[in-house]
């Protein structure tokens, strides 16, 4: 029996096929990627980052969004849903459904066993591809240790890490500090590394 290849798909026909799925995917060059599900860790920790930015920032002309605001990338043909973005002023969209913007200064990836290499490497590069971007964080579920990558002025991206309880995380474009004890807070750090991630 010959294996067919599975062929590739046009932005436009992901875009019907997802407004219609039971469940979210990422579309990546042609290809559909379904997403998998997340632990409570990483709920946990999008959601604390996103509770406590939207609330630092209340009144000063940001926008925070988490993972079902879906982020378009034209220059690599992405389409991603990242765990949390921060957009600074408003969100230029994608087309007019209002589902899909395309102008993060901030985007954090919470790390999973299944997509931290992918997290690290592939979507990083098509990140720094949106002309607005100016951080991107990854957050450990296993450790209190967050990346921070900040594109300098001259366009270079200078990479920070925080480790342990007791260091404070702050950003470089948005005025934003927090303490990794705070993020963790609720975080299951002795979490056996079984299931889906």
């Amino acid at each position: 029996m010959v294996q067919t290849q599975p062929r590739p798909y046009t932005p436009e026909e992901y875009l019907e096929l997802e407004a219609s799925a039971d469940y979210k995917s990422e579309y990546r060059n042609g290809e559909i990627v379904p997403m998998t599900g997340g632990t409570t860790n990483h709920n946990e920790l999008a959601l604390t980052l996103a509770a406590t930015l939207k609330l630092s920032l209340r009144g000063q002309g940001y926008k925070v969004y988490m993972g079902d605001v879906r982020l378009w990338i034209p220059a690599h043909r992405q389409y991603i849903y990242p765990d949390v973005m921060v957009i600074r002023g408003q969100p230029v969209y994608a087309d007019s459904s209002k589902t899909t913007v395309m102008n993060p200064s901030l985007i954090v990836e919470v790390l999973s066993k299944s997509t931290q290499n992918y997290d690290q490497g592939d979507k990083f590069m098509y990140y720094r591809a949106i002309p607005d971007m100016e951080e991107y964080l990854l957050v450990d579920q296993k450790q209190p240790y967050v990346i921070q990558h900040t594109r300098t002025e001259t366009g270079q991206w200078l990479l920070t890490e925080y480790r342990g309880q007791n260091a404070s995380l702050s950003l470089q474009g948005i005025p934003f500090e927090l303490g990794l004890m705070e993020l963790y807070e609720g975080v299951d750090l002795d979490e056996p590394s079984s299931g889906a991630e």
